[in-house]
């Protein structure tokens, strides 16, 4: 009897892993396990919308309860693994339970870095990563006056402006010189820290942290090294994440910054795939340098190349990566990957809060960053999937019509 696919993570890319294998015919069991009691739901929101309190938990379900018995996956919630025996095809859970394999698919997602700063133990010191994290930020926030952000990446400038928003008086407090330094250009930076500051966020860069202070256990603010103390009732940490990749180096898979892929999702043993943010792969938009992507689009695109490779074809995840970030009414929207650049211009006035930057590299058209403008982002998407050229120039003229050039020249 056939064991059929095990996925280990109810994610975006396990349940991707899923729904594509039945998509394409695949008619062997499935079993997606979870660690979460919950269902597979969307984490995006969570920084924004649920805090907001315009989503629920119900509203952030992927599917109606239904889905799993209808498409056949056999749903299991709550249950953490442990072990992989690569040998015996079949992984153990932390409450002992044992689960058979023909293929196995590691979505394991990433978890919330924790620098080594004095005082995160606190009450009030919150992360965001998981339904539960959403739900203590959003409790907090209806009590308190004061909020730090700790890191100036997109999900803490996400969190920070719904705070503000809500009323609370916030700081982001970044380590480095700019803010969302690892994405965007300096000049996209710098638009962002003074958009937030008219906004109400005080933003503090290029500081180090002594630690968080506390009174009785709770959390009261942050002191800097420079002596400088700001009040607090919520610290939100937004440090980054990493892969969560033990499991698969304590089975012998190479890992390397992430779960070592090929563009197909396939690890080095050919019963196992991975997929979404704990995986590092070659990609063409990286010149083939290993990366791992943090976004949906990626998890989605990879667990169709995952489910792909389970049935033995080769389907390289290979197109333009995307991202957004909403920060308030501010939408960051990026196409590609700008890592190498050597030139950007700029369409538009940042001013007016709607322009893009456009990224190049020995001449060539690489990526592009679009605040508030959904066009420009279509646009570049489509260019970078096609391999269309866009000329510096063009980029930069705004009497010329982006769309129309695209259609013009796909045609």
């Amino acid at each position: 009897m056939p064991h059929g696919t095990l996925i280990i993570g109810a994610s975006q890319a396990g349940l991707q892993i899923a729904t594509s294998l039945r998509d394409l015919g695949y008619e062997a069991p499935i079993t997606l396990l979870g660690a979460e009691a919950l269902a597979p739901y969307q984490r995006p929101p969570l920084s924004k919308g649920y805090v907001m309190g315009k989503d629920t938990a119900a509203s952030l379900a992927f599917r109606a309860p239904a889905f799993y018995a209808d498409r056949g996956i056999d749903l299991i919630t709550g249950k953490t693994a442990a072990v992989i025996d690569r040998a015996a095809r079949r992984i153990t859970t932390q409450d002992g339970a044992v689960y058979p394999y023909d293929h196995l698919a590691l979505t394991t997602g990433a978890r919330v870095r924790r620098p080594p700063i004095p005082g995160l133990e606190a009450q009030g010191v919150r992360t965001l990563r998981d339904l539960a994290d959403a739900q203590a930020i959003k409790d907090d926030l209806a009590s308190c006056e004061d909020v730090v952000v700790i890191g100036g990446g997109f999900i803490g400038l996400e969190v920070a402006a719904v705070a503000a928003k809500l009323g609370r008086k916030v700081t982001v407090l970044e380590a480095q010189e700019r803010l969302m330094a690892r994405a965007i250009a300096p000049e996209v930076s710098a638009f962002y820290a003074s958009a937030h500051r008219k906004r109400g966020i005080t933003v503090e860069l290029n500081v180090r942290i002594d630690k968080v202070m506390a009174e009785h256990g709770r959390a009261t603010g942050v002191l800097l090294a420079d002596g400088r103390k700001f009040p607090a009732q919520l610290v939100i940490l937004g440090a980054g994440v990493a892969p969560n990749m033990e499991l698969a180096q304590a089975a012998g898979l190479a890992c390397n910054g992430g779960i070592d892929v090929d563009d197909c999702a396939r690890t080095a043993d050919p019963r196992i795939v991975a997929a979404g943010d704990c995986a590092s792969q070659p990609h063409a938009f990286a010149n083939g340098a290993m990366i791992r992507l943090e976004s949906v689009q990626n998890a989605i695109d990879q667990a169709k190349a995952a489910a792909a490779a389970i049935l033995g074809r080769s389907e390289p995840n290979d197109g333009p990566p995307w991202f957004w970030s909403d920060q308030g009414d501010l939408r960051l929207q990026i196409a590609g990957l700008s890592g190498g650049y050597d030139q950007t211009v700029r369409r538009g006035d940042p001013e007016s809060e709607a322009f893009s930057l456009f990224y190049y590299r020995a001449g060539k058209f690489i990526a592009a960053d679009s605040v508030n403008k959904p066009t420009d982002h279509v646009v570049s998407r489509k260019l970078l999937e096609l391999g269309l050229p866009l000329a510096p120039e063009i980029a930069a003229d705004m009497s010329v019509n982006l769309k129309s050039l695209l259609k013009a020249r796909a045609a």
